[in-house]
């Protein structure tokens, strides 16, 4: 499958996986950054996409940066849709409560994952059909 995609600006890095086997491929941040203690930012990729049909496009954070500096995506994921055109931008937060991070351009930051979706019709009914689980929510399965 093709992911089609285009450079809006020339410095921008083409989205790429690190292994071949990589389900997500990476988004570089198109200027430097520094993003203090608690604040968040819209970062530019440069890069537009065209997904393919009946897909969509998860932004998610790197686990690296993660781990290494509490920097995450304010909306994790992030939903492209399939007709969507314009750039690709991030939602960046730095959850850490004292260390500013810097991001130099060219940065890897986040990383796309494409899907495919099943477009569902809500229908409204009298009653559900029924389950093991029923009605039972969060921590309802027993284990932590």
């Amino acid at each position: 499958m093709e992911l089609r995609f285009r450079r809006l600006d020339p410095r921008a890095v083409i989205p790429a996986r690190a292994h071949s086997t990589d389900a997500g491929l990476d988004l570089c941040t198109l200027e430097p950054l520094e993003l203090l203690p608690g604040k968040r930012a819209k970062v530019q990729t440069g890069i537009a996409i065209e997904l393919p049909a009946g897909h969509a496009g998860l932004i998610v954070p790197r686990s690296g940066l993660a781990a290494r500096h509490g920097l995450s995506i304010v909306n994790s994921p992030g939903l492209i849709d399939e007709a969507y055109r314009g750039e690709l931008q991030i939602l960046l937060l730095n959850t850490d409560s004292a260390a500013t991070v810097n991001l130099a351009a060219g940065e890897r930051v986040a990383q796309l994952v494409v899907i495919a979706v099943a477009l569902a019709e809500p229908v409204e009914v009298e009653e559900l059909g029924s389950s093991d689980r029923g009605e039972k929510g969060f921590g309802s399965s027993g284990r932590s």
